[in-house]
């Protein structure tokens, strides 16, 4: 084996073939149950953002939009615009106690990364 990436990615794709592949994480019956129950607790968490702490726009982003990145150990991971500052950390706290099963991350895309707020913008499904 040479220590070039190219050498060592096609080594390790070898040794590792679970890791390279989407094929089990598309087809794995559990996991397309947990996928679902993620969607679930995101749309949720859009309610009660919206409801209890006047959200006038949730959008759900990361392994959450995107099924070939979603693990079981995948976040559910929103945005939030238009929640009052002085709310914000209360909405934070509503929502990160919905699911035993999924850590819920909430982001205020005005307060965030640049980087960040495009691929929320980019990428999002707005719940």
């Amino acid at each position: 084996m040479g220590t070039q990436p190219d050498e060592l990615a096609a080594y390790y794709a070898r040794k590792y073939p679970l890791t390279f592949t989407n094929d089990f994480a598309q087809t794995d019956p559990s996991l397309t149950e947990l996928y679902k129950e993620a969607w679930q607790v995101a749309a949720r968490a859009a309610a009660i953002l919206k409801e209890r702490y006047g959200a006038q726009k949730v959008v759900a982003f990361g392994s959450l939009v995107d099924r070939s990145r979603f693990t079981r150990w995948s976040d559910v991971d929103l945005a939030a615009w238009g929640i009052p500052d002085d709310r914000f950390y209360a909405a934070v706290g509503a929502v990160t106690g919905l699911s035993e099963k999924f850590k819920v991350d909430l982001v205020d895309p005005e307060d965030c990364r640049e980087s960040l707020r495009r691929a929320i913008e980019s990428e999002g499904v707005e719940l």
